[in-house]
């Protein structure tokens, strides 16, 4: 599967900077279809980082979230900073 078509984009709330800094985490809207193991693969295929958990979220809307936690040595505000989001 095409990594473009399981992220579609991170998203840049208060709730996911206060995530990044305290819990080394960032937010995607994914693919509805797409699996934890696809999302996981995708991002560090993405950003060449290692993760170490993915927490999927649908909300009212239908919109699927992942909480995307990185391993110690990737601090997510640098990812954030690759993308643009700071």
């Amino acid at each position: 599967m095409d990594i473009h078509k399981i992220i579609k984009y991170p998203l840049s709330t208060e709730k996911s900077i206060r995530l990044m800094e305290s819990e080394n985490k960032l937010i995607f809207v994914v693919s509805e279809k797409s699996t934890k193991k696809e999302i996981k693969e995708a991002i560090e295929d993405m950003f060449k980082v290692q993760v170490v958990g993915v927490n999927t979220f649908v909300n009212a809307d239908g919109e699927k979230r992942a909480y995307v936690k990185f391993s110690a040595k990737n601090p997510a505000i640098d990812i954030a900073t690759q993308m643009g989001l700071m």
